[in-house]
């Protein structure tokens, strides 16, 4: 396979090629050290506060699309055939405020300032999905920004106050889009430490010469790990450019998940499959850090409080592995055995997890209880699926994170419940056998006493909800 050692991309209007980059570089240090751009701010340097807010376009099946990322624990290395648009780029038709910065002016949207340029990409790379956007679409668009000063309202009445307009910068994408076509070269890319594959077979070819590299897909963890703990990371194989594990594909078998597919990407699909995971989904961290961070990710590396395994070992997730051209199969709670250790060979590789097709009358729903509601980690996260056969609970899978050392199956509350009537009383039973199930641990995020009662409550939540008294029939009509 050709292979260069420069990485290539468009900011803002210019063509940038780049010789000796290191797999630690951030995009941030890029834009304010390198090219003094310093709209772009660094605040939390952990994607958490949005300040350093940028768009990333990419070629994705033939269209340019935007996304808006975290620059500072988005790698440099990882733009290469992007676009990448800063707040400098922003301007009217005649060079004056962008439209959405001129809504943020005349609606008194920011106050010291430091966060509104990162505000404004947020809502920028929002309207340009949505001109006129409900406040719903708003907020969730402004999750992951936080403002110290504006209590949010003027902002939200600068989002609505935009419009469909027209985007002055409309009229570059369709040069932009060629210039990244032009770019795209399929060829391996070398940097100083690390690689970016050329195709999914490239990779498998690379871990297996490079067992020892960190693989970085979305950088959601990845990147704290160089900006907190100033790890090194090299070598490192990137990875979220490969079209081949951005794809998700339905079949016979189930929904087949890419391991490089991003919370964002997912969540159509994903949704539409499983309802419940909508909302879900929308309370895993920010817009940014769901346009960058990736489902296979959340399970690779994993975390006991990773989001997406109790949701996805509820609903009987297969997880496929591969290394070279060898690939094997098994259910996702099997992956974890125990806190930092997985069922992961030398050189091998998480490529997909497959959600399969399920026969019979199932009730599912996921939860999710952190100190934030918006973009915070779960201090406890709950996936619930019971199948019924009449009112007879036939099949329970009930799966905790943030409970043990791994994400971990509920079997003795499972067993509580199955043959039992679908009622308060096989219920009340699992509650109390869930200290069978978890001695959890306490740390910073929340005490052992706290995670046994939130798990035994969402239980009881579960029922209050899909159950067939008065408080259940509320939530259904809304009125809870």
């Amino acid at each position: 396979m050709e292979t260069r050692n420069e990485i290539r991309f468009i900011l803002n209007g210019q063509e940038v090629r780049r010789k000796g980059v290191r797999a630690a570089e951030t995009l941030l240090d890029f834009l304010r050290l390198e090219q003094r751009m310093t709209g772009t701010k660094e605040g939390c340097a952990e994607g958490d506060c949005g300040a350093c807010t940028v768009l990333v376009g990419r070629l994705s099946e033939g269209a340019l699309v935007y996304e808006p990322v975290n620059a500072c624990i988005r790698f440099l290395a990882t733009v290469d055939g992007c676009h990448v648009v800063t707040v400098e780029h922003l301007r009217g038709a005649d060079g004056s405020l962008h439209p959405v910065q001129r809504a943020m002016v005349e609606h008194h949207g920011s106050q010291c300032g430091f966060c509104t340029p990162g505000i404004v990409m947020a809502l920028y790379a929002l309207w340009m999905r949505v001109p006129e956007p409900s406040v719903t679409q708003i907020e969730t668009a402004l999750q992951g920004n936080l403002c110290r000063c504006t209590g949010y309202a003027p902002i939200i009445r600068a989002a609505q106050a935009v419009g469909a307009v027209g985007d002055p910068l409309e009229a570059e994408r369709a040069a932009v889009k060629t210039r990244l076509e032009q770019l795209k070269d399929g060829a391996r890319v070398a940097i100083e430490d690390g690689f970016l594959p050329g195709d999914l077979d490239d990779f498998a070819a690379v871990y297996a010469d490079f067992p020892e590299a960190t693989i970085v897909a979305g950088a959601t963890d990845v990147g704290l790990w160089v900006t907190k703990f100033l790890r090194d990371i090299g070598p490192a194989i990137f990875i979220g450019h490969l079209d081949e594990l951005r794809r998700i594909g339905k079949g016979a078998a189930g929904l087949l998940i890419g391991a490089g597919v991003s919370y964002e990407e997912a969540l159509e699909e994903v949704s539409g499959a499983y309802p419940h995971l909508g909302p879900y989904l929308s309370r895993i961290a920010g817009w940014q850090v769901r346009g960058m961070g990736t489902i296979g990710g959340n399970i690779a590396n994993g975390s006991p409080i990773g989001d997406m395994p109790p949701a996805l070992i509820a609903l009987g997730a297969q997880l496929v592995l591969r290394r070279g051209k060898t690939r094997r199969e098994m259910p996702l709670e099997d992956y974890f055995i125990e806190y930092g250790e997985q069922d992961r060979h030398e050189g091998e590789f998480v490529e997909a997890v497959m959600l399969p097709v399920r026969a019979g009358e199932w009730i599912d729903a996921a939860y999710k209880v952190s100190k934030r509601r918006d973009e915070d980690i779960s201090a406890v996260a709950c996936g619930i699926s019971i199948r019924l056969e009449g009112e007879v609970i036939a099949e329970a899978r009930i799966a905790f994170g943030g409970m043990a050392g791994t994400p971990k199956r509920a079997e003795a509350a499972e067993a509580a419940l199955v043959g039992e009537a679908f009622g308060e009383e096989a219920f009340d039973a699992a509650v109390e056998a869930l200290a069978l199930d978890f001695s959890p641990l306490t740390d910073w995020r929340a005490s052992a006493e706290y995670r046994m009662t939130v798990a035994r409550n969402l239980l009881r939540r579960f029922w209050a909800e899909e159950g067939a008294g008065e408080v259940a029939q509320l939530v259904r009509e809304g009125q809870l």
